[in-house]
């Protein structure tokens, strides 16, 4: 029961990030001191992407790069907050997940451990049982042998008894 309901939950978290990160980007480009860092942040991930794509196309990487004009950054770098946003706490969810799901192994290992030791130890009973059975067993053999059969069921003493008793009569 809990199961589809923390994934139903993960599931909106994700929906619910999507609307969060549209405003957040519009928001982003509004605020003067946050707007300058994420077009430096823009200018910086233009030119690692086109140094990246030159060198993949064997261009030459020595060429210096244009940089954006001030709106594109900002469009850019917005944009990239935005997936970063998404996909960060689609990230959580996924750690939140794995941890729930170890957790859950991890129970399921302890209980599998403790019903293993249980049998382990009822095994051991059940040696240390067929072991005193043994020993009765011998014990009754050794009987057995010092007295004849008739011995260890008192054969002999009750026939002697009877024959007796049939004597006098």
């Amino acid at each position: 029961m809990v199961l589809p309901l923390l994934k139903l939950g993960t599931l909106a978290l994700k929906t619910l990030s999507k609307p969060v990160a549209s405003r957040l980007k519009q928001q982003a480009a509004f605020h003067p001191r946050f707007r300058q860092l994420i077009i430096d942040m823009a200018q910086a991930n233009h030119r690692f992407t086109t140094q990246m794509q030159r060198r993949i196309y064997g261009h030459a990487t020595n060429v210096e790069i244009r940089p954006l004009n001030e709106e594109k950054a900002v469009q850019a770098a917005a944009d990239l907050i935005g997936e970063l946003f998404v996909f960060s706490v689609a990230g959580v969810a996924v750690i939140f997940e794995v941890q729930r799901s170890s957790r859950s192994e991890a129970r399921k290992e302890e209980l599998r451990k403790q019903e293993f030791e249980a049998m382990r130890q009822r095994d051991e009973e059940l040696a240390r049982e067929v072991e005193l059975l043994k020993q009765k067993l011998e014990e009754l053999e050794q009987l057995a042998k010092g007295r004849g059969l008739g011995g260890l069921f008192n054969i002999r003493n009750a026939n002697i008894e009877t024959g007796k008793a049939a004597e006098p009569a």
